[in-house]
């Protein structure tokens, strides 16, 4: 699974020409939107929730978790004007980590919202990444696919694939590991609203930049 992924050939972008570059392709009627989320530790600068869970007040960053709300809600309703359907699919390490804790708080409210997300142990998935992580990518249909990039712990652009034959074996791939997932509401009950408030450090707080839209 995902096997050819790592020889694919692709064109580096940009933040600015990746987010331009997704938006254009976006528009022009792409089918669905497939996306797989591997990372564990990530930063959100500007977004209130997680400068609080950063700061180490988790009761203000659990208030302001449905911060994005209307920005959510805007993103669904125009992915139905298009007829283009969302998949997310988040993996998750144990012990969770201090972010995918605060995340997963961030995505319930995508969920009540209708956004279509599931939750995929890590550990149900170790004999695939044996040789490498599953990719982190946003596919769009079957004409574009991205992987963000990250240098020195800052979000720094991705690299885009157009090669029809590797974007199709990326879906199954996709396709496969969804069907695997677990309903995110089961999986936030039993594993997530539970957990005690995180111990907070520079550490866990995340080395990347903001990734929760779209």
């Amino acid at each position: 699974m995902f096997d050819s992924f790592p020889d694919g050939v692709s064109e580096r972008l940009d933040r600015p020409a990746y987010h331009k570059d997704l938006g254009r392709s976006y528009v022009r009627g792409v089918g669905f939107l497939n996306k797989l989320e591997r990372g564990q530790h990530f930063e959100e600068h500007g977004f209130a929730s997680w400068e609080a869970f950063a700061a180490g007040d988790w009761e203000a960053a659990l208030s302001l978790a449905d911060e994005g709300r209307e920005n959510y809600a805007a993103e669904l309703r125009r992915a139905t004007e298009l007829g283009i359907p969302h998949r997310r699919l988040r993996v998750v390490e144990f012990p969770i980590t201090p972010y995918v804790q605060w995340e997963l708080h961030v995505l319930r409210v995508r969920v009540d919202l209708g956004d279509a997300i599931r939750i995929l142990d890590a550990r149900d998935i170790a004999d695939i990444e044996q040789m490498h992580p599953v990719p982190e990518v946003v596919v769009l249909g079957e004409s574009v696919m991205y992987e963000v990039v990250y240098e020195n712990g800052k979000a720094a652009g991705a690299n885009r694939y157009t090669d029809r034959s590797l974007i199709r074996e990326t879906n199954t791939g996709f396709d496969a590991l969804y069907e695997r997932g677990e309903e995110f509401r089961a999986f936030f009950e039993r594993e997530i609203a539970p957990l005690p408030a995180p111990q907070m450090s520079r550490a866990s707080a995340g080395a990347s930049a903001s990734r929760l839209l779209m």
